[in-house]
């Protein structure tokens, strides 16, 4: 059956498959969700506590995702471009939809080290 990230509260639920997410982004105490089909929803709720739900409703299947410096989860599923120098982040699934999102020369060298080490 089909694993799906559910986020409630006490006046609202998101039920979302996890490949329909593109990336979750911090937003101070809130965090804004981004779908592939363009649409953005806010969430009541901070990154960490977003990293806890995927990891206790999705198990192994929330490894999809990956924290990037402080505020930034994305889908390694949607990883196009990385241009450290320019502190640039293309995700993407080449058809449909494309977002270019901001981190740290950090935060990127890291990630770029790690696609790099998964390739080999």
């Amino acid at each position: 059956m089909k694993k799906f990230l559910i986020i409630a509260t006490s006046i609202d639920l998101v039920r979302i498959s996890p490949d329909h997410i593109v990336y979750i982004a911090s937003d101070g105490n809130y965090s804004t969700l981004m779908q592939t089909d363009g649409e953005m929803r806010m969430l009541s709720f901070q990154l960490g506590q977003i990293e806890k739900m995927i990891a206790s409703q999705l198990g192994c299947d929330g490894n999809i995702f990956i924290r990037i410096g402080k505020s930034l989860i994305i889908n390694r599923s949607y990883i196009y471009y990385i241009n450290i120098s320019k502190q640039k982040l293309i995700l993407s699934d080449v058809a449909t939809f494309n977002h270019t999102v901001a981190a740290s020369k950090e935060a990127l060298k890291q990630l770029k080290e790690l696609l790099e080490k998964e390739a080999r």
